[in-house]
């Protein structure tokens, strides 16, 4: 069959472009795979029926006629076991892609939601109780910035590692995280420039405006 990968019909103008099912449509356009989107409503995605599929009622959620999954970063990842373009072949190769697609959403993206929803409303128990989620954010940056260096990417040639890190640094341009780090943003504009980025970000953002409401 087919590849579905559920996303929503609609969503408020904040969270355009940055829906989680843009990294499986991203990881999906560069391996040159077809796939169809299965469209809900934010109600729809809660149901008895899509929670069997997606617990937590969120998506993007994914089958292929050989698995049914979720969470974008082991979809992706999947997908890079599936395809050359997005990880180089044999273990070792997808070994390298598996460790920089945790760090992204283990190291980097747990810092920047903590960053960007918690930490301005949080006031320290015990004067230097120890460094904050900001400084701890910007010293994973700059241990970032050191390896990637002069790459283009981070393991040299684009991956599915890419897909995911370069998604989480995305959601750090607006709290000014990458400022500091030109080296990160650069990389960033890079993994945005991409054909299959453009063609991704356009497939989600077409049913927003075709069903926004009146």
């Amino acid at each position: 069959m087919t590849p579905q990968v559920t996303a929503f019909t609609w969503v408020p103008a904040f969270a355009q472009g940055y829906v989680r099912d843009l990294r499986v449509r991203w990881a999906l356009e560069e391996a040159g795979l077809d796939y169809e989107q299965v469209l809900l409503s934010l109600e729809a995605v809660k149901s008895a029926e899509q929670r069997r599929w997606q617990p937590f009622g969120q998506v993007p959620a994914f089958r292929d006629g050989e698995v049914e999954m979720f969470e974008s970063g082991a979809i992706v990842l999947y997908l890079a076991g599936k395809s050359s373009v997005l990880a180089p072949e044999g273990e070792a190769g997808l070994a390298q892609v598996s460790s920089w697609i945790f760090a992204a959403l283990n190291s980097i993206e747990p810092l920047a939601w903590a960053c960007l929803h918690f930490e301005p409303h949080v006031t320290p128990k015990v004067e230097g109780e120890g460094p904050s989620a900001r400084a701890i954010l910007e010293q994973r940056l700059a241990d970032l910035a050191a390896w990637l260096g002069d790459r283009d990417y981070l393991l040299g040639r684009f991956t599915a590692a890419d897909v995911i890190m370069g998604s989480v640094l995305r959601e750090l341009v607006e709290g000014g995280a990458l400022a500091s780090f030109p080296t990160l943003d650069a990389y960033r504009r890079r993994c945005e420039a991409r054909p299959a980025f453009g063609r991704a970000m356009a497939a989600q953002l077409a049913p927003f405006a075709e069903n926004a409401p009146a």
